[in-house]
């Protein structure tokens, strides 16, 4: 496509046409011309898109799909299921956000073009069952609960190795649906509640009240990690509150356009903390903490959510960014008798988004006898990205391939990831590989380490 020329701001409005013959964007947010302009088209990337680097087509990558995003705008482009696709494949990884040059926010731009989509574009049958079906679960605990119940059988009798052995589902199921069936990890007791009271003492003396995010996703998945990371939290002389109407905090919704429950959830999750007086808010999955810090923008518009949206995120600290900027103060032992070798595997939202990269090595390298290991394309996206490797399956897998081949050449013997997707999408490509390298959140290794435990 001939790239256009610059007209003004003025004009382009004009030509946001939901009456068209072909769909288009709508009159509410498209994506910013401003910040569409600002890309000068320089390539720089296209070497770090992971959707570019498996798919290999323009179009699949920041600079294309801003391409398509400024024809839309201009009327030129219709909002077809062709073009839909190209904004569909985007990882929302951030990685494009940090390698650019010019500054392109290509995250605010995709934001709005995925909402723009949700509201435009008419998705297949199947594709609009299997999204209302995620949307309508997987932000809700006990609606996830009562869905993985017999899940639980399921692993228990020994149908889920079976199956895996067998194949039985491969030509009876969508391959959505498989792929949801491959990322599911061990199901236990815990899994199913959740028991922390409101308000857990600090051990010793008292440095600071905290709140924590127990997540959505993460509560049953990996109820380990909010343990683990209740438990430093407590030993490094924190109280910590535990809010009993939190829910989930919209991260899922916000990276997929749904815009309506993004905003009822970010709105139920700050007053779920409201006049606690806390120091800080903390997460321990970086696709949330990203979100969280991102309220204040997703509330911008709302005159009574507006300023306390500004407020809380200002509050919103990763675990492990607080951590490191307040210090340790519990001992810390080896996790074993001989050197350790870690691999730190960094979450999409935790680099790009976020900026914190530093902060989680740090704190490893406090615990005695820890080594770290950086492994190739540390930065490129492991497929996972919320519900994209459930949405789309094939480029997810692959991603998932290179990111493991690449943590393992390492020759570590452990990996640390810092978010519930990407642990359970390296663990489900370890198997798949046949690699039985253990991998951890960095809380848990703390954990262990606090309380003298070896691996």
């Amino acid at each position: 496509m001939q790239v256009p020329d610059q007209p003004n701001s003025e004009n382009r409005n004009t030509d946001l046409r939901s009456d068209s013959l072909f769909p288009a964007f709508d009159s509410k947010n498209p994506p910013n011309p401003q910040l569409i302009d600002a890309c000068v088209h320089c390539g720089f990337c296209l070497s770090t898109c992971p959707s570019y680097r498996v798919i290999g087509k323009e179009t699949d990558s920041p600079r294309g799909r801003i391409y398509l995003m400024d024809g839309i705008n201009e009327g030129e482009i219709p909002l077809s299921p062709a073009i839909a696709q190209h904004f569909d494949s985007c990882l929302g990884c951030l990685a494009c956000v940090t390698t650019c040059p010019s500054g392109v926010e290509y995250d605010q731009l995709i934001e709005a073009t995925r909402a723009q989509t949700e509201r435009n574009h008419r998705r297949s049958l199947p594709e609009q069952l299997l999204r209302k079906f995620i949307f309508a679960t997987f932000p809700y605990p006990k609606r996830l609960r009562v869905l993985l119940a017999p899940l639980l059988a399921y692993q228990k009798l020994g149908l889920q190795k079976l199956q895996r052995s067998l194949g039985w589902l491969e030509k009876l199921l969508p391959k959505q649906i498989l792929a949801m069936e491959s990322l599911l990890p061990n199901l236990t007791a815990q899994s199913f509640q959740d028991n922390f009271p409101e308000v857990i003492a600090a051990k010793g003396e008292k440095r600071y009240r905290v709140g924590m995010l127990l997540g959505c996703v993460q509560r049953v998945f990996l109820p380990e990690v909010n343990n683990a990371t209740v438990r430093v939290l407590t030993a490094n002389g924190c109280e910590v509150v535990v809010p009993k109407l939190q829910g989930c905090c919209g991260a899922l919704s916000h990276h997929q356009g749904q815009e309506a429950q993004t905003l009822e959830l970010a709105k139920q999750t700050i007053d779920a903390f409201a006049d606690l007086n806390l120091d800080a808010i903390l997460v321990n999955a970086s696709g949330c903490g990203h979100t969280l810090k991102e309220y204040g923008h997703i509330l911008k518009n709302d005159p009574d959510y507006a300023a306390k949206a500004a407020l809380f995120s200002q509050k919103v600290k990763d675990v492990q960014e607080f951590l490191d900027r307040v210090g340790l103060t519990a001992k810390l032992s080896p996790l074993q008798d001989r050197p350790l070798t870690i691999a730190y595997q960094d979450a999409c939202h935790m680099l790009h988004g976020q900026k914190i990269s530093l902060e989680p090595r740090r704190l490893l390298r406090q615990i005695p006898n820890v080594q770290l290991r950086e492994s190739i394309d540390a930065a490129l996206c492991c497929g996972s990205a919320g519900i994209y490797n459930i949405l789309q399956p094939e480029v997810g897998h692959e991603l998932g391939e290179m990111k493991v081949t690449n943590l393992t050449d390492t020759g570590a013997q452990l990996i640390a990831s810092a978010n519930v997707g990407c642990i359970t999408q390296i663990r489900k490509h370890l198997k798949l590989q046949n690699k039985n390298t253990p991998l951890m959140h960095p809380m848990e290794l703390l954990d262990y380490s606090i309380r003298g435990q070896k691996l």
